[in-house]
């Protein structure tokens, strides 16, 4: 099995471009794709985003419930994040041969969450039915193990809860290429920036700036109108949102709802949701309520979002035990 490469600064893939160019030469306008595409918009100039819906994984929206995009170079396209089943990988890999004859050469996962992951698998066989190279596989230096402990559990709910159609030949497609700090992936006259973050959201996050349109792909270090979910620390996503706020960004797309041109304003809702959800919290420890108590008290101040019956008594349950042994 080939390892994962680890790379700190610039990854430069000459001869891969140039054969990536040269098969896309050869091939000419892409074949209409059997798989119908999903549905993309164009968001600038060669960036293309797939929303999915605010809801719950689950069958009944075929695991699509989260936001992918690809960035179109001259030379190759990256897609980011790939969504949460194999069919929505399908669907993304035909929107992308519909929207260019250019090959894909990186495919980058944001964070480890089966809804971004899943439909890794679609870009992987469709290269080696093709007798393609295969795309480069990019994440976090954290995705591998992420993925080695949570994949069998992601494949077990498929096969409990979508059925044979979604569980059947589905598997994780773990990363070759593996980011420790910083990474530039060149796509030909477009480069994109990829950064790690400490833990926040999860312990494997990954932001991707697309720096020709400055448009940021944040992952789940950003939801808009669904309750955010505390999988990693909440004081480590604190951190990265204040952090963020410096960054020159012209539109923000996150991992779950509506892409923004209003930066940084369009992180304000969440941060003053887990800011207060920290207060909150902390004020219970000190009263010296019990996990239950403080769940049972502590109400979210935004009954508008999606999802709060679900994530919110789970984000009160995580930051007790991050912040009841804090110094």
């Amino acid at each position: 099995m080939r390892q994962p490469v680890r790379f700190r600064s610039v990854l430069r893939t000459g001869l891969y471009g140039a054969l990536a160019l040269l098969t896309a030469a050869c091939a000419g306008p892409a074949a209409a794709p059997t798989t119908p595409p999903a549905t993309i918009a164009q968001i600038a100039p060669g960036v293309y985003l797939h929303r999915g819906a605010l809801e719950d994984w689950g069958p009944a929206n075929q695991g699509d419930v989260s936001n992918s995009g690809f960035v179109v170079g001259s030379r190759c396209v990256a897609v980011i994040d790939t969504g949460g089943s194999a069919p929505v990988g399908q669907r993304l890999l035909a929107a992308v041969r519909h929207t260019t004859s250019l090959p894909v050469c990186y495919v980058i996962n944001t964070h480890a969450h089966p809804d971004h992951v899943l439909g890794n698998s679609a870009f992987a066989d469709a290269a080696r039915q093709a007798g393609e190279p295969a795309p480069q596989f990019v994440g976090h230096r954290r995705l591998p193990a992420a993925l080695a402990t949570r994949g069998p559990f992601y494949l077990n709910a498929l096969k409990r809860d979508f059925g044979p159609t979604y569980a059947d030949g589905a598997r994780i497609v773990p990363p070759t290429v593996l980011v420790d700090d910083r990474l530039e992936l060149e796509l030909g006259e477009r480069r994109l920036s990829l950064r790690v973050w400490p833990t926040a959201h999860t312990d494997a996050d990954l932001s991707v700036l697309d720096e020709r349109s400055r448009t940021l792909f944040l992952g789940d270090l950003l939801f808009v109108d669904h309750t955010p979910v505390v999988d990693g620390r909440l004081k480590g996503w604190l951190a990265a949102l204040a952090r963020l706020r410096g960054w020159q960004v012209a539109t923000v797309v996150p991992g779950h709802g509506a892409p923004s041109p209003d930066w940084p304003a369009a992180l304000d809702a969440e941060q003053a949701y887990l800011a207060r959800l920290q207060a909150d919290v902390r004020a219970a420890i000190k009263q010296g309520l019990t996990l239950s108590q403080a769940v049972a008290r502590i109400a979210p101040d935004r009954p508008d979002w999606r999802l709060l019956e679900i994530f919110h008594a789970r984000n009160v349950t995580a930051a007790y035990a991050e912040l009841e042994w804090e110094d």
